[in-house]
């Protein structure tokens, strides 16, 4: 059983039933592939080469980038070859790392979005501490124990998912290998394993939800004491863009994962699925930097630099 599962090709069934619209859906899906890349890496280099955005939440906030931006590379790819290939195959230890990948990358922003509502906490209510709380090395530990945890996830979850026997089609009604869509052609009893992978999920979503509503618990009361509605409006502007993620996200995930499979349709996974996996790593970075008066002002300073040095260079020549 082992060899013959080896040895075989998974085939990726897709996104659409409907193939007369792959040209418009190919279309789109490529724009937003482009589009959340290339703002990813922008924010990444934004925060890089400003002296201004060397602060613990960007920090935090580049991680956030870096992640997105592997996450999306993950499926996205596979999926616009297959949309214009006849061969829809991924391969057995392809799909593991596929698995692997997403499950780490998705375990990674849980914890990191988490860690990001600490650093929001710090900030708003204890703001003369907050140098030594999130002093550099404790943005590193913050940040590697996010990667760690994520890639526990995936460390974990995907062995297990990969030595399930798979005897009968190897059609996944998916276009990636999320494991409920692979879990479905296995040949033996997954009610063990599916319980397993549920608890898992459920802590992946406890713990860093438990941060995140501690955390914003003791903002709401501290902004409420405020008398200054300066001081309150620069608190909510803070924290407006890390609870919209949060909201995109996390929502998106709890549909997958824990909500009881009996509510699950293949139809609605690969439409949920498109959005965490597709559309939230381009919605993130543009939700930071159109909200984002430091992000916006150094992007305009960049900008005017590469003018200046274009203009320099053609009046030399």
């Amino acid at each position: 059983m082992k060899n013959i599962t080896l040895s075989s090709d998974f085939i990726l069934l897709g996104l659409l039933v409907n193939n007369k619209t792959t040209g418009i859906v190919f279309a789109v899906i490529f724009a937003i592939f482009v589009v959340a890349v290339t703002a990813n890496l922008v924010m990444i280099f934004l925060i890089q080469v400003d002296s201004r955005l060397h602060t613990p939440m960007y920090f935090l906030l580049s991680q956030l980038s870096i992640m997105d931006t592997l996450f999306i590379c993950t499926t996205v790819p596979k999926l616009l070859v297959d949309m214009v290939s006849k061969e829809k195959t991924i391969s057995f230890v392809g799909c593991g790392i596929q698995i692997f990948l997403y499950l780490s990358m998705i375990g990674s922003e849980f914890f990191l979005l988490g860690l990001m509502a600490y650093d929001r906490y710090v900030a708003v209510c204890n703001p003369l501490r907050y140098p030594v709380l999130m002093n550099r090395r404790v943005c590193l530990l913050l940040a590697a124990g996010a990667w760690f945890g994520g890639s526990l996830d995936g460390f974990l979850l995907t062995p297990i998912t990969m030595n399930v026997p798979y005897c009968h089609s190897r059609n996944i009604n998916h276009f990636f290998c999320e494991i409920p869509a692979v879990l479905r052609l296995a040949c033996a009893d997954t009610s063990l394993y599916e319980t397993l992978m549920y608890i898992c999920c459920v802590l992946m979503l406890l713990i860093p939800i438990s941060i995140i509503s501690i955390s914003y618990s003791l903002i709401l009361l501290t902004v409420h004491r405020m008398h200054s509605a300066e001081g309150r409006k620069k608190a909510f502007t803070t924290c407006s863009s890390h609870l919209t993620v949060v909201s995109i996200f996390y929502g998106a995930a709890f549909y997958t994962y824990v909500l009881p499979q009996s509510f699950h349709t293949p139809e609605q996974d690969k439409v949920v699925s498109a959005f965490y996996t597709i559309v939230t790593p381009m919605l993130n970075p543009l939700i930071y930097s159109l909200r984002n008066k430091d992000v916006m002002g150094a992007f305009q300073k960049i900008l005017s630099r590469c003018l200046s040095a274009q203009k320099v260079s053609t009046s030399d020549a």
